[in-house]
C-alpha cells in the first residue's frame, strides 16, 4: 500500500474537521494533503519522495503527541482519542507493505 493511500483522504479528513476549529485540524490537513499530493507525483515518476514522508511522520507525531495529551487531561474519547488512534493506526499501515 502506498503512503498517498491512506495521507490524501485523512487530510480532507482533518480539513472538514478543522474548519470548525480553524487550527490545527486544517494547517495539518492541509500539510498532510500536500505532502500525500508530493507523493502521488514522485509515484507516477516512478521516484520515492523522501520529504514527503518527512512530513507525513512529523504530522503523524505531532498529530498523535497533542490529541495524546489532549486526551489525557480531559479524558474525552471523542474527538481526541479518536483523531490519536486514528493517526497512529494511519502511519503503521502506510509503513507496512500489504500490496
Amino acid at each position: 500500500m502506498h503512503d498517498f493511500c491512506l495521507t490524501i483522504p485523512y487530510g480532507l479528513v482533518l480539513m472538514v474537521g478543522g474548519i470548525t476549529s480553524m487550527g490545527g485540524g486544517l494547517s495539518a490537513g492541509f500539510l498532510l494533503l500536500l505532502s500525500g499530493f508530493v507523493s502521488l507525483k514522485a509515484f507516477q515518476k516512478r521516484r520515492n519522495s523522501y520529504l514527503s514522508m518527512i512530513l507525513e511522520t512529523g504530522c503523524a507525531l505531532t498529530l498523535t503527541w497533542v490529541m495524546g495529551q489532549r486526551y489525557i487531561q480531559t479524558s474525552k474519547i471523542m474527538p481526541t482519542g479518536i483523531v490519536a488512534a486514528i493517526r497512529f493506526f494511519t502511519r503503521i499501515l502506510s509503513q507496512l507493505d500489504v500490496s
